[in-house]
């Protein structure tokens, strides 16, 4: 406990980040910051999903094109089958069994400014920590951003995510409370571009964080702009 609490003083305290330079990134990152905090966030209940509606005679093509001509305000004939029932009914249930969770964790804010003439859609950066007292010891947080930015303007990006700054540090580290415990930088490791080009850096592997990716898109987003990886 006792040590857990000096490495928290430690990182109220931690250095200003570092921008990569000379590595070539399309985007220029103007300023950085984390903070500890709490987060709330719907949980939903998944259980219980409905089997597709079976084809009714409704759905069949002739059927279908022949609603088309049907004057508005005409019933869908599929709305009263017992499928669609069962499946409204069921989503009902769901929705009210949602609820908001509060959850520990950290969130990630970095200013960049696009200096080219594209529109940016998709950012891959990360936020890294290096102990000082022991530079192999490194830290990284990965996040995916889907966002706009326009050519020649700035966009402040957040992101949060469970993990912290920092698993462990030296005997070194904690004993030594007047310098800073670790040098932080902020990396873009990816940019793709609106017009479909793509930039990405020459240290950072794609295929390594693929399955993350995977993880990271399989549920539709919601109002956040960023996902951990």
């Amino acid at each position: 406990m006792k040590t857990v609490l000096l490495l928290s003083l430690l990182l109220a305290t931690a250095s200003p980040f570092q921008n990569a330079a000379g590595d070539g990134a399309p985007l220029t990152v103007v300023q950085a910051r984390w903070t500890k905090t709490r987060q709330k966030i719907e949980k939903r209940d998944t259980g219980g999903s409905t089997p597709a509606a079976a084809m009714t005679p409704a759905d069949k093509n002739f059927a279908r094109n022949r609603r088309v001509n049907d004057p508005a305000g005409v019933r869908d004939p599929n709305a009263d089958s017992l499928d669609t029932r069962s499946a409204a009914m069921d989503k009902a249930v769901r929705d009210s069994r949602a609820q908001s969770v509060e959850i520990e964790g950290y969130v990630y804010n970095v200013k960049v400014q696009n200096p080219s003439g594209k529109g940016v859609e998709v950012v891959f950066w990360e936020y890294q920590f290096e102990e000082t007292a022991n530079p192999s010891n490194l830290t990284r947080r990965q996040f995916l951003c889907g966002i706009q930015i326009r050519g020649g303007k700035e966009k402040e990006i957040q992101a949060f995510g469970g993990s912290g700054p920092a698993g462990s540090v030296s005997a070194e580290t904690l004993a030594n409370k007047s310098a800073s415990p670790f040098a932080e930088r902020v990396l873009i490791n990816r940019v793709e571009y609106a017009d479909g080009t793509i930039w990405q850096r020459k240290d950072w592997n794609y295929a390594e964080v693929r399955d993350s990716i995977k993880r990271a898109v399989s549920t539709p987003w919601g109002a956040e702009m960023c996902r951990a990886l």
